[in-house]
């Protein structure tokens, strides 16, 4: 269902009915109530505007109203729907190609940032402070700012709307949201001299549709894994396939970066026994977002510092498999997470393990670096715990600016163990999967031991068969538009 909204939002519908029911969904669940949403929204608006003259934001508004039924004005040849929704199609992809357009020209005239760009956190809950503290971090040299959402939001089956003011562990993700923090940080970024990255979460039940409102609101980066929200939001797997495939044709097309969650399997496993999953997944993750059309230099494939520091030689392994993952994904923008699973609370200790985290990132030129916190374990981190770990970064970024090209590793080496273990024990599971089919992997709890059913978790009542008018015009277009981005043209 969350592609067929998405679509409504490609077109145009925004905003809400009476009740605070986004007019998306108001579309979308007439269309389920009249038991025709198989056939696709695009086929009904374009029935309806063909019949009627309205434009879709119209149509919708009438549906809430209740003076519209769309199965009553099925009145027009299948093709000239078809026609009718090519057309309005080209228009919205006109529209995500000047926000791609716009960066590009920012970024030209800026000069691009060099790696690892130093990635900050922001999660206050109320949009406006998320800005003060986003502006302060940008001036303290942070180069993305991800803005964390609201706990739970993931699991809505709808995108919440307006500027938002109050949320756990977050904020609201919001069109109005996105575009109030893009405001901010262009502001910010035009006094620095620098363009500022805006990142935000495309995962859960509504994946599509954020990745539309982030390709109409300019964001540059967005969280975007295939597996995740199976793993570790109960998604059902069927519902999350279909939903990050349309979603990463959004965000190719939108020249968007994704990053991937693999960090996530190191906090319930164990990350020197689970290397390998690891991996396996960014594997998986590439060849998703490969089918959708996307450039390897949009994949940012996720992985951890997360090896117990009490391990002999810890720092060694981190550093081989940060650079197995350099050499195997040469053109991936990788991001690398810092430790949280070891950080105790003593934030000496704590400083000192992010400066490791910050060296093997420097070293192994990793493209996102997500700044760790000396007091992770304690709090939501201050401005000033930020400044620290941003002045850290830098320091280690500036200090070790070219030192991978004055050192080699031996061969036969304990680093390259390392990473041939890693490499074996991956190639292994992904035989597996290929016997066994990646649905049956996900209910034997292959990746962080945790068990999912095909048919069971959350949202599988969204995923519907295709009817014979079925329509999507933007799947095509948006692969075409990726196309020419690689070869460098416009249209």
């Amino acid at each position: 269902m969350t592609v067929e909204r998405s679509l409504c939002r490609l077109f145009g519908i925004d905003g809400v009915d009476a009740f605070g029911v986004p007019l998306a969904n108001v579309v979308v669940d007439h269309l389920l109530a009249k038991g025709v949403v198989e056939q696709g929204a695009a086929y009904w608006l374009a029935q309806a505007a063909l019949a009627t003259g309205l434009t879709p934001q119209a149509i919708a508004v009438s549906i809430a109203r209740g003076e519209v039924d769309l199965t009553s004005l099925e009145t027009q040849d299948p093709y000239a729907a078809k026609l009718w929704a090519d057309a309005e199609a080209e228009r919205a992809m006109q529209l995500i190609r000047a926000n791609r357009l716009v960066r590009e020209k920012k970024i030209q005239t800026h000069g691009e940032r060099p790696s690892p760009l130093l990635y900050a956190i922001v999660a206050t809950g109320n949009i406006y402070e998320d800005i003060v503290q986003a502006k302060a971090a940008a001036r303290q040299g942070a180069d993305v700012i991800a803005v964390i959402r609201t706990t739970g939001q993931s699991l809505l089956d709808y995108v919440p709307y307006g500027a938002t003011t109050q949320g756990f562990g977050g904020t609201s993700a919001t069109q109005e949201n996105f575009r109030l923090m893009r405001g901010a940080l262009d502001e910010t970024g035009d006094e620095q001299g620098r363009y500022i990255r805006l990142c935000n979460y495309c995962s859960g039940l509504c994946m599509p549709e954020i990745a539309v409102m982030g390709a109409l609101e300019r964001l540059d980066v967005m969280l975007n894994d295939a597996l995740y929200g199976i793993l570790f939001r109960d998604i059902n797997m069927q519902r999350t396939l279909i939903d990050q495939g349309f979603s990463r044709m959004i965000n190719g097309a939108a020249g968007i970066i994704i990053n991937t969650g693999e960090d996530n399997y190191l906090t319930t496993s164990d990350a020197l026994e689970a290397a390998h999953t690891v991996l396996a997944s960014q594997f998986i993750n590439e060849q998703f977002a490969l089918l959708a059309g996307m450039a390897e230099t949009q994949m940012g494939l996720g992985h951890a510092f997360e090896i117990d520091p009490d391990i002999k030689n810890s720092f060694v392994y981190e550093l081989a498999q940060a650079q197995m993952a350099r050499q195997i994904f040469p053109n991936a923008p990788l991001k690398y997470m810092p430790p949280t699973k070891y950080i105790t609370g003593n934030i000496f200790q704590g400083h000192v393990q992010d400066t490791l985290f910050n060296m093997v990132t420097v070293l192994t030129d990793q493209r996102f670096l997500l700044l760790g916190m000396m007091t992770e374990a304690i709090h939501t981190p201050h401005m000033s715990d930020r400044a620290h770990a941003i002045e850290n970064a830098r320091y280690i970024r500036r200090a070790m600016a070219d030192l991978a090209d004055e050192i080699e590793y031996r061969e036969g080496g304990i680093m390259e163990q390392r990473a041939q273990t890693v490499v074996t024990n991956a190639l292994e599971l992904l035989e597996n999967i290929r016997r066994d089919g990646l649905f049956r992997t996900l209910e034997m709890g292959q990746f962080a031991g945790i068990r999912r059913r095909r048919d069971g978790g959350k949202g599988l009542d969204g995923v519907v068969m295709k009817g014979d008018h079925y329509n999507n015009p933007f799947t095509d277009l948006f692969v075409r538009e990726q196309q020419d981005m690689r070869e460098g043209g416009s249209r």
